[in-house]
């Protein structure tokens, strides 16, 4: 028996009832599904928030299951994961959503960015002009402790090797407009990650 061409389908249905659209569709689901559209948007605007990343990066990306495993467990054994931890965890799922597959290979040659924040004095912003405080996209720390923010740093140079590492490179990002619009727009994660609560 020979097959019906697409034209022959398509006709088919334009003239068939309900029921009959609905037979021709589970006959032929190749022909009646349409291809999901590709957003074509720059990433940064794809990506807004932690949810807006793991939709990007989709349920069955490791990150995105090793983030729901790990919070779900303790939310249902009563526990609550370190708000470090949270943060970290969700930071591997945004940044992954910003590089777009792209993975650090740590080879010489190879540049990879991180989002570099630094805590201002008041005498500092009240130098600043309007423009200055927009740019450094200011945030609150007063729920965090401010005397001591958390980050350690330790260099040794007066011995047979040498070894400095200034920045972590878990979470670095491929580009230097990647690193800024990461380090700005997931302020509150980074802080959370970074500093120490009250």
């Amino acid at each position: 028996m020979k097959q019906p061409e697409l034209k022959e389908i398509k006709a088919a249905y334009e003239v068939a009832d309900e029921n009959g659209k609905s037979m021709l569709r589970a006959l032929y689901p190749d022909v009646f599904t349409q291809p999901e559209e590709t957003d074509n948007r720059p990433v940064t605007e794809r990506v807004k928030t932690f949810e807006d990343a793991c939709a990007v990066l989709g349920e069955d990306h490791l990150y995105v299951q090793m983030f729901r495993d790990i919070y779900n467990k303790s939310e249902k054994a009563g526990a609550n994961v370190d708000i470090d931890v949270v943060a970290y965890l969700k930071l591997r799922v945004v940044c992954a959503a910003l590089n777009e597959g792209w993975e650090p290979q740590h080879t010489e040659d190879e540049a990879r960015y991180y989002p570099w924040h630094w805590l201002y004095t008041q005498d500092e912003i009240n130098d600043m002009d309007c423009d200055e405080r927009n740019d450094r996209c200011m945030m609150s720390v007063g729920e965090y402790e401010t005397q001591y923010s958390g980050f350690a740093y330790a260099n040794s140079t007066s011995a047979l090797s040498d070894s400095t590492a200034l920045v972590g490179s878990r979470l670095c990002l491929k580009s230097h407009d990647l690193a800024i619009y990461c380090g700005k727009q997931f302020i509150d994660l980074w802080a959370d990650f970074k500093l120490i609560r009250r």
